[in-house]
């Protein structure tokens, strides 16, 4: 198989690339990946860091309002599509494959062009442009969350990287909270705002942190570069309360958390539902409310709790949060029904998906 894989510009988009382009080669070594990106975005670093090729692609950033780029606009995308049929031409491409994003929309175009099958994965409960775009060209459209409005969606789940579908959370645990100097024996809070950190998060949970920790919690708190933490006044002698900047390996954070308070995007979500991990989502206000989308079938599923951003405060962590520490069972009983929701094979899915639309032939 020759893939073009399309999708850049954040960690939602890249880190489903590289799961499937993963897969692909452990199907059939044989298989040769192209990956298609911007030059600025997280995949200029990851992709090749992995050993794929990246062919840059120029962005076309579609205007939310009347500018220049408007007029701008058409020579922009002639130029994008054209640098997308140069890849998928030199690889002699079976299929291209879009994750959304700034790069997708050029791919699916110059694909149609070429009359080269589409596969089109969404991560979001609410498709972007070049999603709704791709599912026009193509009947092979996968989602990651029940009822996504895209034509002909099945959902096989958003591919994850290994290290998450391989991870043994018991067996992990002890190293990994030693890894971040916790205690191996207490039960654990990881906060997190996703790979930018939450700003409203560092803000509004160390105002708790005393009652946190007094009910023996501890907490491992990810907070993004650049974004501070509000000092959560601990005397000596309490349970910590650990504050990181970044963590390169997530798996690590996941294996020595009971329970997770954090954002709503479609990683975060597939990943914590894929581990069976517990979780109050705090989806971010604004974009077009994906991420209280991605969180609402979970929740109602019992995997979790839901509050808007607006309403998290000391005093609501207090009425939810607190009980909830203190309540194994309970937590339990929401890991069991997050890992009923969540999937550890969409890798596989969306790779069957693929062989099934180059067998298929261009629609």
């Amino acid at each position: 198989m020759k893939a073009v894989l399309a999708g850049g510009g954040s960690a939602g988009h890249v880190s489903p690339l590289l799961a499937l382009a993963d897969r692909l080669v452990a199907d059939d070594p044989a298989t040769e990946i192209v990956a298609l990106g911007t030059e600025t975005g997280l995949e200029a670093r990851l992709v090749p860091a992995r050993g794929y090729r990246l062919h840059t692609v120029p962005k076309v950033p579609l205007p939310r309002r009347p500018s220049l780029d408007v007029l701008r606009l058409p020579t922009n995308l002639t130029r994008a599509v054209r640098a997308a049929r140069q890849a998928i031409d030199e690889l002699g491409a079976d299929v291209v494959v879009g994750f959304g994003g700034y790069v997708a929309a050029p791919a699916y175009l110059a694909a149609r062009r070429a009359k080269v099958p589409i596969v089109v994965h969404e991560q979001n409960s609410r498709p972007g442009f070049a999603n709704r775009l791709g599912a026009r060209l193509t009947r092979s459209v996968a989602i990651s969350f029940p009822g996504t409005p895209l034509r002909h969606a099945v959902r096989t789940g958003l591919p994850l990287r290994a290290e998450i579908v391989s991870l043994d959370m018991a067996a992990m645990r002890p190293a990994a909270r030693a890894a971040f100097g916790l205690d191996p024996d207490r039960t654990t809070l990881l906060v997190f705002g996703g790979s930018l950190g939450a700003q409203r998060l560092n803000d509004v949970v160390p105002g708790v942190a005393a009652q946190i920790t007094a009910a023996g919690v501890q907490v491992l708190h990810v907070c993004g570069h650049g974004k501070p933490v509000a000092d959560p006044g601990l005397s000596g002698g309490a349970p910590a309360y650990v504050v990181v900047d970044y963590v390169d390996h997530m798996e690590l954070a996941y294996a020595a958390a009971d329970l997770v308070v954090g954002r709503a995007g479609a990683n975060t979500v597939s990943e914590l539902t894929a581990l069976g991990l517990p979780a109050v989502y705090v989806p971010l206000p604004i974009g077009n409310g994906e991420q209280r989308l991605n969180a609402e079938p979970v929740v109602a599923a019992g995997g979790g709790l839901m509050v808007a951003d607006a309403d998290l405060s000391p005093d609501w962590l207090r009425a939810n949060l607190l009980p909830l520490l203190a309540d194994s069972d309970r937590r339990r009983t929401m890991g069991e029904a997050a890992r009923g929701f969540g999937r550890l094979d969409a890798d596989r899915e969306l790779a069957t998906l693929v062989r099934a639309a180059i067998a298929g032939g261009s629609d």
